[in-house]
């Protein structure tokens, strides 16, 4: 299922599953899959971002009013559907695929030949070395800025008790979606593991492993 994004600059992207969106986002973004999730999001923008939003989409005619959020979820979902053809895996070329059938044709061949050869000489001389591989080592969180939003989230982590979602989400300003996704994509990408629990009786939690 797509799952778009859409960031405090109302810049909009479409991304193959919700993983790669969380991925490759570096900032705080709201994500929506379907119009009923983005209608709940605009339910809390003003009506001026939802302006922004549509005149900023490529090939809209400018306009200067949304009657409501409910008339212009809508249309901002019917307009971004052109960015869902942009993330489709494109179908295995032709010659891929007699490629394949060409490789399974010729391991058949392969395991009626002889035992002696050359062909079986290079297999065992493949085989035979048996190095450990390198392990690379771990990358080093990256250290935000002290004034960044990074740094204000990272501070409430690292308490001993972390901090909770309706926490971070009053202190940010944030929205759950933006939490969330902060929490897989921007900190991920950061090098920070988060963990996420909820106490028995209590609230989703967030802390630093």
């Amino acid at each position: 299922m797509t799952t778009f994004t859409i960031d405090a600059d109302n810049h909009i992207m479409a991304h193959a599953t919700p993983e790669e969106a969380a991925a490759t986002a570096t900032t705080p973004f709201d994500s929506f899959s379907g119009p009923q999730e983005l209608a709940e999001l605009a339910k809390a923008w003003p009506p001026k971002r939802l302006l922004a939003i549509w005149n900023c989409l490529p090939g809209v005619r400018p306009i200067r009013k949304f009657q409501d959020y409910q008339a212009a979820a809508p249309r901002i979902w019917e307009r971004i559907q052109g960015l869902v053809a942009a993330v489709a895996p494109p179908p295995a070329p032709p010659a891929q695929a007699k490629a394949t059938r060409h490789a399974k044709g010729g391991a058949r061949v392969a395991q009626g030949a002889p035992a002696k050869g050359k062909a079986a000489h290079k297999a065992t001389a493949a085989k035979s070395p048996r190095r450990a591989k390198k392990t690379a080592p771990a990358a080093a969180p990256i250290a935000p800025r002290q004034t960044s939003k990074t740094a204000r989230v990272i501070a409430m982590l690292q308490r001993k008790d972390g901090a909770t979602l309706a926490e971070i989400m009053t202190t940010m300003g944030w929205q759950k979606h933006t939490v969330r996704g902060f929490m897989a994509g921007a900190m991920k990408k950061a090098g920070y593991a988060v963990e996420s629990f909820k106490p028995q009786g209590g609230e989703r939690t967030y802390r630093l492993k």
